[in-house]
């Protein structure tokens, strides 16, 4: 399953500069940061940088090939890197140039490649560890590292196949179309959806309209074969009007599905619960605590059946996957202090989520930090109110908050009767820091949770120093 340069050529309409289209490219990279030797160096061109100006230095870390958009070169510089043998392709759109290569590698494998598509408003990347993860007991398993889920980071994973039987690839978007375009470069074999939520409906203006968006992943499959969240109301909806040409799998906790959790307990750090799979039951132990966290493990036995694991490597898959950094990561402290940085990103549901796993613990107080949620345009106001709400339901002992959207959030839980002492406001970050490093006791359950752009996590891995 070898990508020549040569091809890389044919399929990006490209032109060779220096070096030989016989090379085998196998490792790519766009950043030069992180190049290791004879990788493949692609210049992309970002909102904030030009990639395609540090080709020099990708050759300089070791680098045996760059691609970059069409620009001169003199001819001292060509025969420099020709002496050196070294390859430079020239293309028009390193990005299309990086989507073809992806396309022709992906259709390398045809076939033979299990391809597992996964998308959804809330737990698309912990969804992925878990399926990669029992994927990995069977099978050779490529799966996307960390969120590298955009129309760059996709291809790149799929570049990564190196005789691998499954690749678990996780998709996000912010607006229509955007899954359109990834699917039909990993054409998945079988998709999921975690659920539709509220995640960027400031750009999509409905949840229907999410629900549309994330259900364009059909679109790059030759079978349509999906597994989704059944106590979703949106899905639950949708696959009941959908199962003609579609074959639907299901997975819930509420409603009636193939793949159902009974008996569910919780413990420090962990879920078990009965997974009853049609007519099978089996314990399942989950590493993770949340009832959200049992539907990603409910997921990931579902697309572990259909891939032929027995009820062990199910088992064992979901035992021991590890969380990708800044989801839900637990640390514990000195004086029984415990940090949970779970700060990469939100929404009203992740958030509920999060919460609602703290209201659980056993901890002397549970303090929630929390700071703004992104890209919910004229539903911000509401979706923070409602955050407020839970807040003061779930009986969260302090509510610390960040940023100019999270002052609904705390205007919302003193509304309806959380006291004045148990609230805490900050307009910067410096501030909430040091209050924190003064406020925090013995027993003390700390959660963080904000969309990624608050930066949150730095304030999170501050305090973890502070108390270690």
């Amino acid at each position: 399953m070898d990508l020549k340069i040569g091809d890389i050529l044919k399929c990006t309409k490209g032109n060779l500069i220096a070096g030989s289209e016989d090379y085998i490219c196998e490792s790519f990279s766009k950043d030069t940061r992180n190049i290791n030797k004879d990788d493949t160096y692609i210049g992309i061109k970002g909102e904030n940088f030009d990639g395609n100006i540090f080709w020099k230095d990708a050759f300089e870390k070791g680098a045996s090939t760059v691609i970059i958009n069409k620009t001169s070169l003199n001819k001292e510089e060509i025969e420099k890197y020709r002496m050196l043998k070294k390859n430079i392709i020239m293309v028009e759109d390193t990005k299309e140039a990086l989507v073809q290569m992806a396309k022709l590698k992906r259709d390398m494998y045809g076939d033979n490649l299990i391809v597992v598509g996964v998308t959804g408003s809330v737990g698309k990347t912990s969804t992925k560890d878990i399926i990669a993860s029992v994927l990995s007991q069977k099978y050779n398993t490529l799966k996307t590292e960390g969120n590298n889920n955009n129309d760059i980071g996709l291809p790149l994973t799929i570049l990564r196949l190196r005789n691998h039987q499954v690749a678990v690839v996780e998709m996000g978007m912010n607006h229509l179309g955007e899954i359109s375009k990834l699917t039909n470069i990993a054409k998945p074999t079988i998709a999921v959806i975690t659920n539709i939520g509220t995640s960027h409906i400031g750009n999509l203006g409905s949840r229907e309209n999410i629900l549309k968006a994330k259900l364009e992943i059909l679109e790059g499959m030759n079978y349509k074969k999906i597994v989704i969240n059944n106590d979703n109301d949106l899905l639950n909806k949708w696959a009941n009007n959908n199962g003609k040409d579609i074959e639907i799998h299901k997975f819930g906790i509420k409603n009636d599905s193939e793949c159902k959790a009974t008996s569910i307990s919780y413990g420090d750090n962990k879920s078990n619960f009965e997974c009853v799979f049609n007519d099978e039951v089996f314990d399942i132990e989950v590493p993770v605590q949340g009832e959200h966290f049992v539907l990603n493990a409910l997921c990931g036995a579902t697309i572990g059946k259909l891939c032929g694991l027995n009820n062990e490597q199910i088992r064992e898959g979901i035992k021991n996957f590890s969380l990708t950094k800044k989801r839900m990561e637990v640390f514990n402290l000195r004086d029984d202090i415990t940090i949970i940085n779970d700060s990469y990103n939100a929404s009203f549901e992740s958030m509920k989520a999060s919460l609602e796993y703290l209201a659980t613990t056993n901890s002397r107080r549970k303090i929630a930090v929390l700071g703004d949620m992104f890209e919910l345009g004229d539903f911000s106001e509401e979706l923070h109110r409602k955050v407020g709400k839970v807040i003061y339901e779930k009986n969260i002992d302090v509510l610390v908050a960040v940023g100019d959207k999270s002052q609904f959030i705390v205007d919302e839980a003193r509304r309806l009767g959380m006291n004045n002492k148990q609230i805490h406001y900050f307009d910067n970050k410096d501030n909430l820091k040091n209050f924190l490093c003064n406020y925090i006791e013995k027993g003390d359950m700390v959660l963080f949770k904000a969309s990624n752009g608050m930066k949150l996590f730095e304030i999170a891995e501050d305090i973890c120093s502070f108390y270690k």
